[in-house]
């Protein structure tokens, strides 16, 4: 790759370079200056939040503070996607809803894959630095406890229960609890459909008439089949994470105070549809 100047970019004069990289003219000037890929991500500010704790450092402390990070990154995708998939349900637009909800899913296995990736780190290494995380825990990410909310699976008592939540953290899980969840707006297109979802004979009635007639339903039965593919990843996320901890550290207890992988063995049953996982026994 070479520029017919000898270098890449605009000359601290502002003069424009020209050249040709791969046989391509290629120009930087005033128009490049305007937005760089780094000013566009802000690079500058997003490599620099990877702050170490472990004195001396850590080597796998880099390691996993970015595969958390970029879970968070993550988390705010999916609940974009989530939270707009749930608006159009609300809206009638079950195609983007659908369209949607498969982004979700290709988002949900990432996030398992990404387990392999801090599992090259041992328990040793992880143990050079555990013990100044204390007492931050992922039992404290806000953002996939709206996820959670958001899905169907609210729980008002983890606001109460956690006292470290920023003011904005609050407001934040408190509109979750508010806001209608997926489950519910699936509920207003069974009701757009002519369906009764008064009670849960109506409404296994009602999934029932819509897999037995996918024809006429076919819409809806997509809609019911993503959202029983985001529950599933999600519990696939959650029996990967729990082995995962399992082999890090074993029984000790977790970071945060609670009991660790014994906590996370708990969470392994839930559903945040479990109407969908019962029709299967009807079918």
């Amino acid at each position: 790759m070479s520029s017919a100047s000898g270098t890449d970019g605009v000359q601290p004069s502002g003069e424009v370079v020209t050249g040709r990289w791969d046989g391509v003219d290629v120009n930087f000037g005033e128009e490049g200056g305007r937005l760089t890929y780094g000013s566009y991500l802000r690079l500058e500010h997003l490599l620099d939040q990877q702050r170490l704790e472990s004195d001396p450092v850590a080597h796998d402390e880099l390691l996993f503070i970015t595969i958390h990070q970029v879970y968070e990154l993550w988390f705010k995708q999916i609940l974009h996607e989530l939270t707009a998939s749930r608006d159009a349900m609300l809206t009638d637009q079950l195609w983007l809803a659908q369209h949607l909800l498969r982004r979700v899913h290709t988002i949900e296995r990432t996030l398992t894959q990404q387990v392999d990736i801090l599992e090259t780190m041992t328990p040793q290494d992880f143990g050079e630095f555990r013990h100044r995380l204390s007492p931050a825990s992922g039992f404290q990410s806000v953002q996939f406890r709206e996820i959670e909310f958001l899905s169907g699976a609210k729980d008002p008592s983890f606001v109460k229960r956690f006292r470290g939540l920023s003011d904005l953290e609050k407001a934040r899980l408190d509109q979750r609890l508010d806001e209608p969840t997926l489950w519910e707006a699936f509920l207003v297109v069974l009701d757009g459909a002519g369906f009764s979802t008064t009670n849960e004979d109506d409404l296994h009635k009602a999934l029932q008439t819509v897999a037995g007639d996918r024809r006429q339903y076919a819409e809806i039965w997509e809609l019911a089949e993503a959202l029983l593919q985001h529950d599933e990843l999600a519990a696939s996320w959650r029996a990967r994470h729990v082995v995962m901890v399992e082999r890090m550290i074993g029984t000790k207890p977790g970071t945060g105070g609670s009991s660790g992988a014994g906590y996370l063995r708990s969470r392994l049953d839930l559903r945040y549809y479990p109407l969908l996982w019962d029709l299967r026994s009807s079918l």
